[in-house]
């Protein structure tokens, strides 16, 4: 055991000193630090959640304790292990716990690491695991952190702009940039090397289906998981029923597909939208939109006939919102009104409906633009909302329209 936290401790040190990007993030990283209460943060495999708590703690005392290490796994005694993180990391002040959701009891043991005084950060890839046994065992002791791969501003950051402030000189890099982000994502590990991040990701994919949820919930049916990823990857962006997703793929029940549905959001790889509705039981009866977490499962897993460029910037959009701290059955929904129009969001603060953003990749044909103000104004009406927004690949400018300002916004200075 000694062996192997040591390995773990140069594989810390070697990790913190290399350079990285600075994630944006809702919450600056000192007040995270200063937070007497367990720092929890959860997100996909591989979007930056270790880089991220190392930052955080580059220059503290921290030990060090990563489970995706099967040998520290297969050789657990939690005693020994505390005894040797004393004598391997004297004196340390903060304890990093990797993908900690590996290790059986796990919110047990934290609990009682707690109990005794330990300042614990730390990371984890499955949704459900960590924030419900969390809250069960820790209610209103933890902060919760979500990291999700690089935004677009991130993207810009890393490639020396500001998406913020960008020249006339700066234009066409910018475009280039943002064509990108849309097709190839996020994820940090694929933003030097763009030629291989269909190969990466579409290994990833399979990695967290088949770790994450195959091996997890020890499933054997494992054909029907496998087709129903492909169907939501595919049909990302579109509603969707758990009735008719059975049917479509000859599935056993409605109750695996929910099951499999469930099992497909812990490891944060799909999100589902409920169209908005004061009456929850209605919300819950109509049909969920399915999200991806990143543009780049879509194109590298995906099977589509055809490019969706409208589809990818709304998927952009939605994800974008839950880095802001929009909450799916919460605080973000879709809409359709009573004679079929749909709006793409609708964010909410409280009991009120905040905003609605409709997203379209190019306004230019009068049609087109047509279709899409309608809808939004008509949306706008049954819900009471005055602030709106269409967000599109470039195109910018307000327009006034049935007693409604409406703003178009390209996704650059969204």
């Amino acid at each position: 055991m000694r062996t192997i936290i040591q390995a773990q401790r140069a594989e810390r040190d070697k990790l913190m000193a290399l350079p990285y990007l600075s994630r944006q993030n809702q919450i600056a990283s000192q007040e995270v630090l200063k937070s007497p209460y367990i720092k929890l943060i959860t997100g996909p495999r591989r979007a930056g959640k270790s880089v991220y708590a190392l930052l955080l703690l580059r220059n503290e005392n921290c030990a060090y304790l990563n489970f995706d290490d099967k040998n520290l796994l297969d050789k657990w005694d939690e005693d020994l292990v505390m005894a040797i993180l004393n004598e391997v990391y004297p004196d340390y002040k903060y304890l990093l716990l990797d993908e900690v959701q590996n290790l059986p009891d796990w919110d047990l043991w934290v609990s009682k690491l707690y109990r005794n005084g330990y300042n614990m950060v730390i990371t984890g890839s499955n949704a459900k695991m960590l924030s419900s046994e969390m809250a069960t065992v820790l209610t209103g002791r933890y902060l919760q952190i979500q990291m999700l791969p690089f935004s677009l501003s991130e993207l810009f950051a890393y490639n020396g702009l500001d998406i913020h402030a960008l020249s006339l000189d700066t234009q066409t890099q910018a475009m280039i940039l943002a064509d990108d982000y849309l097709h190839n994502g996020g994820f940090p590990e694929t933003l030097q090397s763009r030629s291989l991040t269909k190969n990466y990701l579409g290994t990833l994919y399979d990695s967290i289906i088949w770790k994450d949820i195959v091996q997890r919930h020890h499933i054997r049916n494992t054909d029907d998981l496998y087709n129903l990823a492909g169907y939501l990857l595919s049909n990302f962006c579109n509603p969707f029923t758990a009735n008719e997703v059975t049917e479509e793929l000859g599935i056993k029940s409605v109750t695996t597909t929910q099951k499999f549905c469930g099992y497909l959001a812990e490891p944060y790889l799909f999100f589902y939208l409920p169209r908005y509705n004061n009456k929850l039981k209605l919300m819950k009866k109509a049909p969920q939109k399915v999200y991806v977490v990143d543009n780049g499962f879509i194109q590298s897993s995906a099977f589509n006939l055809s490019e969706n460029l409208g589809r990818l910037l709304e998927n952009q959009v939605f994800i974008e919102l839950l880095r802001r701290g929009y909450d799916v059955e919460k605080t973000l929904f879709y809409y359709r009104s009573r004679n079929d129009k749909e709006v793409d969001f609708v964010t909410r603060q409280g009991s009120k409906v905040e905003r609605l953003i409709q997203v379209c990749f190019d306004m230019s044909a009068p049609k087109t633009a047509k279709r899409e103000i309608d809808s939004l104004i008509e949306c706008a009406g049954e819900l009471g909302c005055k602030d709106l927004s269409i967000i599109t690949l470039s195109d910018e400018k307000i327009l006034q329209q049935a007693g409604y300002t409406i703003y178009v916004i390209p996704i650059t200075k969204f």
